[in-house]
């Protein structure tokens, strides 16, 4: 009887430090991205974000974001993923990257100020993730640099098959490395305007 009075205390005890059902989301993981590519120019480089494009060694004060500690965001932009969506991590406006895996955009990636309403058929959202391995991907596929002297870097596309996307020369495959950042910054990133 000792035992099952015991047993029923204990069973009890367990029930009440039970969670309610009611918890805290976790925290949205805030990273910068660096590109690995061993014995290359653009191994260890860390992604920039201007003029609506992702940038590997974007060129010493070319960095354009307006940031709340007053930076221009020269240490490299901050990312984060929800609902496998990819943004900047902003202080006014929501900017998100689409891509365009499509024969038209052989994998462009581009960034926009969204407004959450609904973009063009061929353009994808849906798709971001990071690895055990902390590596970045959108759908499986990975990324590509390619020399770019109109943003002063190397632009980043996703990889579709092609080591020349949209004919440019000198294209390299990397690794994204998503790098924890622990105290980010919020900055607005410039917009290309046509």
């Amino acid at each position: 009887m000792q035992f099952k009075t015991a047993l029923l205390s204990l069973l009890a005890a367990v029930a009440s430090a039970a969670p309610s059902g009611k918890s805290c989301p976790a925290p949205v993981r805030k990273f910068g991205i660096m590109a690995l590519r061993s014995a290359s120019d653009i191994h260890f480089a860390r992604v920039s974000a201007t003029q609506s494009h992702m940038v590997l060694h974007l060129e010493e004060g070319k960095a354009d974001a307006q940031c709340e500690d007053g930076s221009s965001g020269e240490d490299g932009a901050i990312f984060y993923i929800k609902n496998e969506e990819l943004f900047l991590y902003g202080k006014d406006t929501k900017q998100q990257f689409f891509v365009d895996r499509s024969g038209m955009g052989l994998g462009v990636m581009q960034y926009f100020n969204s407004t959450g309403g609904p973009i063009g058929g061929r353009l994808e959202l849906k798709g971001w993730a990071i690895d055990e391995n902390d590596k970045l991907t959108f759908n499986g596929h990975d990324l590509i640099a390619c020399p770019n002297s109109v943003l002063n870097g190397w632009s980043v596309w996703v990889y579709v098959g092609s080591d020349k996307p949209a004919g440019q020369e000198g294209c390299l495959g990397f690794s994204a490395r998503a790098v924890t950042v622990t105290d980010p910054v919020k900055c607005d990133y410039s917009i290309y305007t046509y």
